[in-house]
């Protein structure tokens, strides 16, 4: 896909070691908390970074596990949302709190192995990496969820892979690296982090995928159902064929130099 002038307009991506900050959306993963920021900041360790956990009001001691793991690890920043937003609008708050150009999402239940996040940073970050590439996300190998859950997914992501042709094969992994400018750039609704590849694309932005491991949950439980989450995807889909549907290119973006209104005597 040709990239679009509109959208790559002063987009400058800053490669090799800029700033990290790491967004991991949480609700209700108390057991595992304070655990997953160790291992974030162990996999980052020498970098400089942030970790900003978003707590999307969680009834359990969440919060409260979040506090102690800050002790020992002072990257951590917490934010708290006053009712619950979903999944997709805690990435978007700590997104917009963020004070790294790059970003690194993955999900809170610790089935994204934090192991992962410097080789999926570096192949955004790498010097030969195309221009106007904006996202490297994962893509799960040896997935360990319930057959049932695995079927699910198979099944929502051919069917979205088929309508939107964004190249992605799995984008329920949340483990994903991208330019911050990138992303706010992007149009928000209610479950934005499933269709990232389809709108980064949208936009003329490049997107590429690298192969990352996955674990057994270790604590909680899922907050969605197999049937729910395909309804969703569903449902969600048609609002992003329309967003595809109503782009448009202004084909070239040009900026006049001071002074071209005057014509020369």
């Amino acid at each position: 896909m040709a990239p679009s002038p509109a959208s790559l307009y002063r987009f400058a991506p800053e490669r090799g070691a800029p700033p990290v900050s790491v967004v991991v959306p949480m609700h209700d993963e108390e057991g595992g908390a304070g655990a997953l920021v160790a291992e974030i900041a162990a996999a980052l360790f020498g970098r400089d970074f942030e970790i900003i956990a978003v707590d999307d009001c969680s009834r359990d001691g969440t919060v409260a596990a979040l506090k102690a793991a800050r002790r020992s690890c002072p990257q951590l920043r917490i934010l708290q949302h006053g009712a619950n937003a979903g999944q997709s609008r805690a990435v978007r708050t700590g997104v917009l709190a963020a004070t790294g150009p790059v970003i690194v999402t993955l999900d809170g239940d610790g089935q994204n192995d934090p192991a992962d996040i410097p080789g999926v940073l570096a192949h955004l970050l790498r010097a030969d990496a195309p221009a106007h590439l904006a996202m490297v996300a994962g893509e799960r190998r040896m997935r360990l969820d319930a057959a049932s859950k695995r079927t699910a997914s198979r099944l929502a992501n051919a069917i979205r892979r088929r309508v939107l042709d964004d190249g992605a094969t799995d984008t329920g992994c949340g483990l994903k690296a991208f330019y911050r400018e990138a992303f706010l750039r992007l149009p928000y609704f209610d479950h934005l982090h499933r269709y990232l590849p389809a709108l980064m694309r949208r936009e003329g932005f490049e997107v590429e995928f690298v192969p990352v491991g996955h674990r057994q949950r270790a604590h909680g439980r899922s907050k969605y159902t197999n049937l729910g989450r395909l309804r969703a995807a569903l449902r969600d889909l048609f609002g992003v064929v329309w967003l595809k549907a109503r782009a448009r290119s202004p084909a070239t973006i040009s900026e006049l130099e001071p002074g071209a209104d005057y014509d020369t005597i």
